[in-house]
């Protein structure tokens, strides 16, 4: 019996339920291993590739605000209500949204890195570096040479990075992900794929995440004890 679960998940840099839907996840994942106790497995965590709004320009000319109004058809009003209703559960979870200084931009560069980090062992602190960097720190993550900046925070080779996006070296495995993503029906994000057999769509809560690991260990035990 494999001693451990893997978690695939869809999302998009630009997603803000993204990095929410993960500290919810990790939160269920905690639980459910404190519940599991010295049997708890462990957890493989792979991301992989979604844009959400792909013809998003690498500089664009104006706020999340305006971004929301123009490109969605929104009322700015109503845009600006529903990033506060954001903020206050990314608060919820542990997290500082700040969308008045965010830079919008174009992810497709940011989920290259995301795949060489991978390459290198590095994806899931690529993937939170990213996240903080967007929606805390107002930090560019469309630009080669910013994405350079991130990648060599935690420890990875600025120069080589900065070869690898110019070249597009995993530009094919990004889309790789996007048509495995359309394969499975995704068409929103975070969407979680759970032991490669349970779809978990949204930011769900802590508790339904450890709910769901637990049901897919107890099965796993069940099939091996056959």
């Amino acid at each position: 019996m494999s001693e451990s679960i893997k978690i695939d998940i869809w999302s998009d840099i630009a997603c803000p339920w993204c990095y929410i839907g993960k500290r919810k996840f990790e939160a269920g994942a905690a639980a459910f291993a404190e519940a599991a106790g010295d049997s708890a497995p462990d957890i493989t965590i792979e991301y992989h590739s979604y844009e959400l709004s792909p013809d998003t320009p690498v500089d664009f000319d104006g706020d999340e605000i305006d971004f929301l109004a123009t490109h969605k058809g929104m009322p700015a009003e109503q845009v600006r209500g529903m990033l506060e209703h954001v903020t206050g559960i990314a608060e919820a979870a542990g997290l500082d949204y700040n969308f008045d200084i965010l830079k919008h931009t174009n992810t497709v560069k940011a989920h290259q890195l995301l795949h060489y980090a991978k390459a290198h062992g590095m994806q899931i602190e690529a993937k939170e570096r990213l996240l903080r960097a967007y929606f805390t720190e107002g930090r560019h993550v469309g630009r080669i040479e910013d994405l350079a900046d991130l990648a060599a925070e935690i420890g990875l080779d600025r120069d080589d990075v900065v070869r690898s996006l110019t070249a597009d070296e995993f530009l094919a495995d990004v889309r790789a992900d996007q048509a495995l993503g359309q394969e499975y029906g995704i068409q929103g994000v975070p969407f979680f794929v759970i032991d490669g057999k349970y779809g978990v769509s949204g930011a769900q809560e802590a508790t339904t995440f450890a709910q769901v690991l637990d049901q897919v260990w107890a099965q796993r035990i069940e099939g091996a004890a056959v």
